[in-house]
């Protein structure tokens, strides 16, 4: 991965030294505790550690008011998915959840949730994902209804709905959620972000979904959680312009975890290619395998180019 980065002229002299370093310590921590574990929660947040360690989570979360990297951010992933998808998870959830907080959340949001995400002290979620609203984010059905404390005079929303699909549920130690403060002049949803904590009272991982691969996922369930106003990300109206612009910076991304995984097993593939004999000798000296291995490198190779 580190030849096509170096013959590449896309990428900075800072960003070919974060390829560098990044490849180094997948091989030093995250390749020897590769495979599966029993406890999966128990190896997410070890690998979290690792990460936060190392300082690539600050690749991932964003400062107040500062865009990311995508390109940094794609270097990244490429090469944790390579050895780990569980490492690769770990990493870009932390961005995910933090993205729209960085954009548009009050300062006290910011200052309390952003630096622990970025040292791996807080876990990170984001749900906009129902039952009835994946792609089609204006068909989201929880909702959040501005309330006030008699005694206290505070505002707050009290929030109802269900999140499915959610990566790091059970997990997390705050959410980014996304959910329908009314509706706009033009009859479409009003969609507004809020920040929960884990330990709102009205919020539980009402059930965890298993995967073949090892992902923390689950649905999400809100009855009658009390969320602060000032924790509202940004203003009443702003979710789905801070969603979209979450997904619109983390999307590239996906392309470069799916070629980091693509690039393990063309490794994988060339290195049973010369071990396995038939005829007499390796697989990999009969032209029709090299045809296929040459075919495989060609079209990684272009898909690296498209992200």
């Amino acid at each position: 991965m580190d030849q096509f980065i170096e013959e590449t002229p896309f990428f900075t002299s800072q960003q070919r030294t974060l390829a560098a370093s990044v490849a180094d310590f997948v091989a030093r921590e995250i390749e020897p505790r590769a495979g599966e574990r029993e406890d999966e929660e128990a190896h997410f947040r070890e690998l979290l550690g690792l990460l936060a360690d190392a300082g690539l989570l600050r690749y991932a979360v964003a400062e107040a008011g500062v865009a990311l990297d995508t390109r940094s951010l794609c270097v990244v992933r490429e090469s944790l998915s390579y050895s780990s998808s569980l490492a690769d998870l770990a990493f870009v959830m932390q961005g995910l959840g933090t993205y729209a907080i960085s954009l548009a959340a009050p300062e006290h949001v910011r200052d309390f949730w952003l630096e622990r995400a970025a040292t791996g002290k807080a876990i990170a979620a984001f749900a906009l994902t129902e039952p009835d609203a994946g792609s089609d984010v204006a068909a989201i059905k929880t909702s959040a209804r501005r309330e006030r404390d008699a005694e206290s005079g505070s505002d707050f929303y009290i929030i109802d709905g269900r999140k499915r699909f959610i990566s790091n549920a059970g997990l997390a130690d705050f959410y980014t959620v996304f959910a329908k403060t009314g509706e706009r002049s033009d009859g479409r949803a009003e969609l507004s972000a809020f920040v929960v904590s884990a330990r709102m009272q009205g919020f539980r991982v009402h059930e965890r979904t298993r995967m073949i691969a090892p992902h923390p996922i689950g649905e999400l369930e809100f009855n009658n959680c009390r969320v602060p106003a000032e924790d509202m990300v940004g203003r009443a109206g702003d979710g789905f312009r801070l969603a979209l612009q979450t997904l619109d910076t983390f999307r590239a991304s996906v392309g470069a975890a799916a070629c980091g995984m693509a690039g393990r097993a063309l490794d994988e593939a060339i290195a049973y290619a010369k071990s396995r004999k038939q005829f007499g000798r390796p697989i990999a000296e009969h032209q029709l395998i090299q045809e296929k291995l040459a075919d495989m490198a060609t079209e990684l190779d272009a898909a690296r180019l498209l992200v």
